[in-house]
């Protein structure tokens, strides 16, 4: 059953009734709804269309938090064959909130790195929501160190609000575990490629993409902040966050812009939950053309390369 947003309430309600009618009509095969059934279809798509023709920046956040959005785990499963997960840290414990392991793109090995927010309840408190603790950024480390030592380029699928923010985990050096991965990212001799499915939030997503290339899915967002914690610090009401959404410009299409990010990935009519296939589909094309512009690269170049991209960023943003 799909799960709607508050503004996809009167899309909620049209669909509910021409699910309705269909039901009557398996119920009485005398009842000929059909046609009726039909038209309230034909209104629900275009209502699709017009609520995600300009959405909000809030209303994106929305969408990339939506619970049956595909994440990580169905990404590896759809795009990649041969995934040998590896766990742990070698120094404190295995983080859930990350999941990697070797794997095949297209036949290519790789090492698949990316946040896991869980599907249901149970799994989502397992994984901690996606919120990394500092044995989840040190597991990414020695993942990517290893990535480096064989030569396989690195892909980074990033959905998470942030780093854990626990006692626990600043008591085990958060910071600096993502400062160490963020470093990493920038000197490991491979290509890496980053691709934001969801939630970019804060240190937390820098730490997984600092990349040589870093998309993001059409109504993915990517922000230092939440908009809710940053209408608490800014107004000291987190109910302003839509005008905080606003003022972030966390959306794939501010960011590219910005040059923050260099590719948006488009997902189906509705986002990426109403058609998963599709969505994998076009991150697979995305991936596939971004490894081939770094294709014959070698360790020197793409190291130059990926900090050159972050030095930039600022003026390029200005520029534009």
């Amino acid at each position: 059953m799909t799960q709607y947003m508050d503004f996809e309430k009167p899309l909620a309600e049209i669909e509910g009734k021409a699910e309705e009618l269909r039901a009557l009509a398996r119920a009485n095969e005398e009842a000929d709804l059909t046609d009726e059934a039909a038209a309230l279809d034909a209104k629900a798509a275009q209502l699709l269309i017009d609520l995600y023709k300009d959405l909000t920046p809030w209303r994106k956040c929305q969408v990339a938090r939506h619970p049956e959005r595909p994440h990580c785990r169905d990404y590896i499963d759809a795009l990649f064959t041969e995934y040998t997960p590896l766990a742990g840290d070698r120094n404190f414990a295995d983080d859930l909130a990350v999941m990697g392991g070797l794997a095949r793109f297209n036949d290519q090995p790789v090492m698949v790195i990316g946040h896991e927010k869980g599907s249901d309840t149970k799994a989502r408190i397992a994984h901690n929501f996606g919120m990394a603790r500092p044995e989840g950024y040190r597991k990414a480390i020695r993942l990517m160190e290893m990535a480096g030592r064989f030569g396989l380029p690195v892909v980074t699928l990033v959905d998470t609000a942030g780093a854990y923010p626990g006692k626990g985990a600043e008591e085990r050096g958060q910071s600096e575990a993502i400062a160490r991965s963020t470093e990493m990212c920038l000197k490991i001799g491979v290509p890496l490629i980053s691709i934001i499915i969801g939630e970019g939030g804060s240190g937390g997503a820098v730490a997984f993409a600092s990349a040589n290339r870093v998309a993001m899915l059409e109504h993915s967002v990517y922000s230092v902040i939440s908009p809710e914690g940053c209408a608490s610090i800014l107004w000291k009401d987190a109910e302003k966050m839509r005008e905080a959404a606003e003022a972030l410009r966390l959306t794939a299409q501010n960011l590219k812009e910005l040059a923050v990010v260099d590719k948006i990935i488009p997902e189906p009519l509705g986002g990426a939950h109403r058609n998963a296939e599709a969505t994998f589909e076009a991150v697979s094309g995305a991936l596939t053309e971004m490894l081939a512009e770094l294709e014959g690269m070698d360790a020197a170049a793409l190291i130059k390369d990926r900090r050159q991209k972050f030095l930039d960023i600022g003026s390029k943003g200005l520029a534009a």
